[in-house]
């Protein structure tokens, strides 16, 4: 009796004491299972880290850095702080360039100079390699001044000392805002460029009507389509729902050569309408929008029609026929009770088409014409034609931020119709 007394004081010690530690080996126990859950994910992470944020970040800071003038004229940028901008500067302005310009390493500094500056003022790119090549040149100020004025008239003017003086700063807003359409002008205001001048409003609209031209015919298209294999049972749904995702096992340049195959004159699709009678001369299907539209709603319907399945696969069918035995017509019934249960597809399909095609470059580049190129056109152009990465980055930070508004739309009234429903 006296043994067992005096174990029971140390088993209720016990007692009180464990829910406390089984709590902390539960803790423990599901920090470990969120660490190993974290470290599963981890490679995933950075994955998308060094592929996705940091050329995102690359191409966002690309877009309004500056580097060119404020890294090969920085005693030039100095003799010119403080210069009025309305008429030339003085002679040490001259020195000063001169002085840059000796000691610069070979010509592919001065032709990136020369190439940035041109973009701001047309005829640039002569002035400066002219005066690279005249180097050395020496003697005083006024005499390196007059040397230069009497290679070129242009260097006793203002407009090439504005530019050099407007890009003096390593960053700069000048590329985000020609993509809009806007400059800066001599003296630091922004306002809008000449008309003659405004070119990227133009073409960001274009792009954003053949984008949504196209997403309403894969609409159009997709949304019996999806609603017929939705229809079908799982079998045969699956066995045709392989014809739909075939263009996803073909290479996008192999169906862009066959539209133009089937489009142009003597094509498939001009001598088939001629041999029905429909047309009395071939179609002018090839290098225009019409070719371009329908190319990219024959690549992009795929992406149409899979949300779709996949939401009208969860609409029970049974809700139509309560809503014909409640003496709705079958027409009133799909719109007014099928319909409004597939907008999350219709939402999520539209929205997935629409920033795809946004971006399309192959396509109306080997099917349009000149006045059907998107903004990707412009930044490839800028990449590999022009050499200007900055004009290039400020136009895809463009198409980024129409992207970035677009979902943002997209989930303000999906969580409205959510909230609704």
């Amino acid at each position: 009796m006296q043994a067992s007394s005096a174990i029971a004081p140390a088993a209720l010690a016990l007692d009180a004491h464990a829910p406390g530690a089984l709590r902390k080996a539960l803790s423990r126990a599901e920090a470990r299972r969120k660490w190993r859950a974290f470290a599963l994910t981890l490679p995933l992470l950075v994955f998308l880290l060094l592929t996705l944020l940091v050329p995102i970040a690359a191409l966002l800071q690309r877009g309004v850095e500056n580097p060119e003038v404020a890294n090969t004229l920085p005693a030039t940028i100095e003799a010119l702080h403080g210069w009025d901008r309305h008429e030339a500067p003085g002679p040490a302005a001259y020195a000063a360039l001169m002085k840059d310009l000796a000691r610069l390493p070979d010509s592919s500094d001065a032709g990136a100079l020369a190439r940035r500056l041109n973009s701001e003022l047309p005829g640039a790119r002569s002035m400066v390699m002219g005066a690279f090549r005249a180097l050395p040149m020496g003697g005083t100020s006024e005499s390196i001044r007059d040397q230069l004025i009497e290679k070129d008239a242009r260097w006793g003017e203002a407009p090439f000392w504005r530019a050099i003086a407007k890009n003096g700063a390593r960053w700069t807003p000048d590329y985000l805002l020609a993509s809009v359409d806007l400059q800066r002008n001599a003296l630091g205001q922004v306002e809008r460029m000449p008309e003659e001048q405004r070119a990227f409003g133009g073409i960001l609209l274009r792009t954003f009507h053949i984008s949504f031209v196209v997403t309403l015919i894969c609409l159009l298209l997709g949304y019996p389509l999806a609603w017929w294999l939705a229809s079908l049972p799982a079998r045969q749904a699956n066995v045709l729902m392989i014809l739909v995702l075939v263009p996803f096992w073909t290479s996008i340049l192999v169906r862009v050569a066959a539209w133009i195959v089937l489009l142009q004159s003597e094509g498939l699709v001009n001598r088939g309408l001629m041999g029905l009678g429909a047309i009395a001369e071939p179609l002018p299907l090839l290098f225009n929008r019409t070719g371009v539209v329908i190319a990219m709603v024959h690549i992009l319907l795929p992406f149409m029609v899979l949300p779709l399945y996949s939401v009208m696969k969860s609409v029970p069918p049974t809700y139509l026929r309560a809503a014909v035995s409640l003496g709705s017509s079958p027409i009133a019934a799909f719109f007014r009770v099928y319909v409004p249960q597939t907008y999350p597809g219709i939402g999520a399909g539209a929205l997935l088409v629409f920033i795809l095609a946004i971006g399309y470059y192959v396509t109306p580049a080997l099917l349009g014409g000149a006045d059907d190129q998107m903004l990707s056109y412009y930044i490839a152009r800028y990449t590999n034609v022009e050499v200007n990465w900055g004009m290039a980055c400020a136009l895809g930070a463009l198409l980024l931020v129409a992207t970035l508004l677009l979902y943002g739309v997209y989930r303000r009234f999906g969580k409205a119709e959510l909230s609704l429903g």
